[in-house]
């Protein structure tokens, strides 16, 4: 019977974390499903999901992984998901947009512009942020970039406005687009 886990490791970054990681797994007889990586300024993240047939997998990937951690100085969570879990469900009617965002930067941003989806249903699949030092002034900008599933039983036109509204008070440029 297949058994499902998610994991996440976060490190310094350097050459071979990815194949630090995936020996483990790949010796303990897993197989990668979905996986979603990223660096951090200084710091890579990883998120895995990953399949195995085999038994004795628990114990094994928690010797593998806890060794990891301490000779590769590696932050290393895993648990076990249900099948249900790892699966993707049927979703409700949706449309895929883009929101780009783009400011000076201040605390804030990203809470307001995600509580005001939460509160809309709308769910963001991806998001990247990152800050920046404007070449010219010092000053430092913000930019955000979100990959989100709109339902259909949502106005598109009320939620642009609500976004646009938010977007002047917090002083940022704010782009949603379909794709």
């Amino acid at each position: 019977m297949k058994t499902y886990f998610i994991l996440s490791a976060i490190g310094r970054d350097r050459p071979g974390i990815v194949a630090d990681v995936s020996e483990v797994i790949y010796e303990c007889g897993g197989n990668i499903e979905d996986s979603s990586m990223s660096l951090l300024r200084n710091h890579f993240a990883l998120l895995l999901l990953f399949s195995t047939e085999r038994e004795e997998m628990n114990q094994k990937l928690s010797s593998g992984l806890n060794r990891l951690e301490q000779e590769k100085n590696l932050s290393v969570f895993f648990s076990p998901v249900t099948f249900e879990q790892a699966h993707t469900e049927v979703k409700r009617e949706c449309d895929h947009f883009k929101i780009t965002t783009s400011g000076i930067d201040h605390a804030g941003i990203v809470f307001r512009v995600c509580r005001l989806l939460a509160d809309r249903e709308v769910n963001i699949i991806d998001m990247k942020t990152q800050r920046l030092t404007s070449a010219e002034s010092g000053t430092p900008f913000f930019e955000m970039e979100m990959e989100v599933e709109i339902p259909r039983s949502i106005s598109e036109e009320g939620l642009r406005n609500g976004l646009h509204r938010l977007a002047d008070g917090l002083m940022i440029d704010l782009v949603l687009r379909k794709v």
